[in-house]
């Protein structure tokens, strides 16, 4: 199912397996010129569905000991509760904003592997998304987190 976006390049990439890009139009952005191309696609879980957003790990997203950075792994966590909006929820994800997100890193990530954000809506209101979600590798958990979104209604608006 695909909801175009006049703010990020939510496009299906052919033979994909279910795979969208989410990109920001605008490749100047923090989104792109910090993690590169991102993916993402609508999963069935236990209890609804998720929105998986994946990373392919460069070297100038790792350490000094060759993991995965925090910040590369927080900056993924913030664009994946605008990808879940955005593929799962009602609102249009380019002009909202992040108002709280609590992350607990439990692994190290390893730059060797895509580096996955899974996330689910807890709830949504007219303004207001509540999420949660886990970062992932394989079989292997990075962090753990719970985010609020505020959605707006237009480019600066409320």
């Amino acid at each position: 199912m695909s909801r175009a976006s006049e703010y990020f390049d939510y496009e299906e990439i052919p033979g994909g397996d279910g795979w969208y890009s989410w990109n920001p139009v605008d490749r100047t952005r923090f989104n792109y010129a910090i993690l590169g191309e991102l993916i993402t696609r609508r999963e069935a879980a236990p209890g609804g569905e998720v929105c998986r957003l994946r990373m392919v790990p460069e070297h100038r997203h790792t350490n000094l000991q060759e993991i995965i950075h925090g910040a590369a792994t927080l900056a993924l966590i913030d664009i994946a509760l605008f990808a879940a909006v955005h593929t799962l929820g009602n609102g249009e994800a380019g002009p909202s904003v992040t108002l709280e997100l609590s992350t607990q890193f439990v692994g190290a990530g390893k730059p060797e592997h895509p580096l996955d954000a899974v996330t689910e809506i807890v709830r949504e209101t007219g303004r207001m998304v509540f999420l949660r979600g886990q970062v992932v590798q394989e079989d292997h958990m990075v962090a753990s987190f719970s985010g609020i979104v505020r959605k707006l209604s237009s480019r600066g608006g409320a």
